[in-house]
């Protein structure tokens, strides 16, 4: 609860520290209370306690929560560093920038620890209005602007339908807390239409907000107009948030042999028709945002194994995905943001390799543990989740690995263009110190990531 209360905390001066109008006191002051978060769950994972007893109805802060904690925290640290240099160019807003993302990062927190609907819906409305915000901080971008209008308009229709579904549930049992829900389906409540209903109607927001078709129409457009930084924590932190609070609520409330029977139906089929849209839409990209969308779309029908597996591991794949695809995305958006192409073309990163050598380092890296190749995090990642559903869903994971090798083709053909040579002169790109240590930390998480980390969860 300390650390909750710190990243909050952060968020609010970084808000204060702009009247400074001096970016660096922004962002050094901002990166300093994340990290001291960061070092929190750190010391609470470590001792077993939180160092403040803290306890708030609602909110339950476990050692695997704690876990979660930790990875969205320092992926935003890492994100809120990235994209430094851009928020430096508006001085009047660069503390308002960093401060919504890290009150979205906050939100997350509280859709990892979550008791009861009250405090899952709180912490779904924190997580996603700054990111309404931050869509369209690009107020003369005309994409920037249609960005945030769209995930605002979806968002608000998709907050709708969780609503009414979450008052079926009640409706059918009683209550908002995710024990009694249980124990009312235990008892037999299962067969009451009403629940049916509510757990379909919050499988469909759930499915909006992580982007799997056909909920999907959002996310090209989005991720297209919103600024590189915010794509990076929409494709990672926002949708880490989304799918830990998406495994919670249907493994825990909803995870009982009747009603697994229901849904789960439902979203193998969402998860075929995820998988398809999302590689074969991409095949024809021409932009990296959009091609980052739809292929965050098909890593969202991988994720979405775990959803339907609900295995012993459930917790620790999840947890592992989603940490190295969250670190191949920063990586990936670090080329965006040192090339600077207004049209955001693919053929901007032609010659990067030549350009700057470690960029294009780490966007091979980053490429290559998206297409799940071996000895990158992202293999790991897909072996951990195919191997768990396999027993349970063969035909899923044979459909999954079709899309991999479909994948392949269009991570492997943006690594041709970095590593091919430019025509005429090569004009090199600089990137500041803080940005070189971001992508040289991101780039050794997605190689070291499956020596070290998944341990601790075991």
């Amino acid at each position: 609860m300390d650390a909750l209360i710190v990243l909050f905390a952060s968020g609010l001066i970084s808000l204060f520290s702009a009247f400074t109008k001096k970016p660096a006191v922004v962002v050094t002051s901002a990166l300093a209370g994340v990290a001291l978060t960061i070092a929190l769950l750190l010391c609470q994972i470590l001792s077993g306690h939180s160092f403040v007893d803290l306890k708030y109805e609602g909110l339950e802060f476990s050692e695997k929560t704690l876990y979660y904690c930790l990875a969205t925290t320092s992926l935003t640290f890492l994100i809120v560093a990235l994209g430094y240099q851009r928020f430096r160019e508006n001085v009047e807003h660069t503390g308002e920038y960093i401060g919504l993302l890290i009150f979205s990062a906050t939100g997350a927190m509280i859709m990892f620890a979550f008791t009861d609907m009250f405090m899952f819906f709180i912490g779904l409305e924190i997580l996603s209005i700054p990111i309404y915000v931050m869509a369209g901080s690009n107020k003369n971008d005309l994409r920037s602007n249609e960005s945030s209008l769209k995930y605002f308009l979806m968002g608000a229709f998709a907050t709708g339908i969780l609503l009414f579904g979450i008052a079926w549930v009640y409706g059918a049992t009683g209550s908002f807390n995710l024990h009694e829900i249980q124990q009312a389906a235990e008892n037999g409540v299962e067969h009451n239409g009403m629940l049916l209903i509510g757990v379909l109607l919050i499988l469909a927001s759930f499915l909006f907000k992580v982007g799997a078709a056909p909920f999907h129409f959002w996310s090209p457009d989005v991720y297209d107009g919103a600024p590189h930084s915010v794509t990076a924590f929409m494709a990672s932190v926002v949708k880490f948030a989304a799918f830990g609070a998406f495994l919670k609520l249907f493994a825990f409330a909803f995870g009982n042999q009747f009603l697994h029977d229901f849904w789960a139906p439902v979203l193998g089929v969402v998860i075929v028709i995820t998988l398809f849209v999302g590689n074969l839409s991409a095949l024809r990209q021409m932009g990296l945002k959009r091609l980052m969308a739809y292929s965050s779309i098909t890593h969202g029908g991988y994720t979405l194994l775990v959803i339907i597996t609900m295995g012993m591991n459930s917790l620790q794949d999840l947890w592992f995905y989603m940490t190295a695809y969250g670190c191949s995305i920063i990586g990936l958006i670090a080329l965006g943001l040192a090339v600077n192409d207004s049209e955001d073309r693919l053929e901007s990163l032609k010659g990067l390799i030549y350009r700057n050598p470690i960029l294009g380092v780490t966007g091979i890296i980053a490429l290559l543990s998206l297409a799940g190749v071996p000895p990158t995090a992202g293999f790991f990642g897909k072996y951990m989740v195919f191997s768990s559903a396999w027993e349970s869903y063969w035909w899923l994971v044979i459909i999954a690995l079709i899309n991999s090798g479909i994948g392949i083709y269009y991570y492997v053909k943006l690594i041709g263009i970095i590593v091919s040579r430019p025509e005429g002169e090569i004009s090199p790109i600089r990137i500041n110190g803080l940005t070189l240590g971001v992508i040289v930390i991101a780039a050794i998480a997605t190689l070291t990531l499956s020596c070290v980390l998944p341990y601790a969860l075991l």
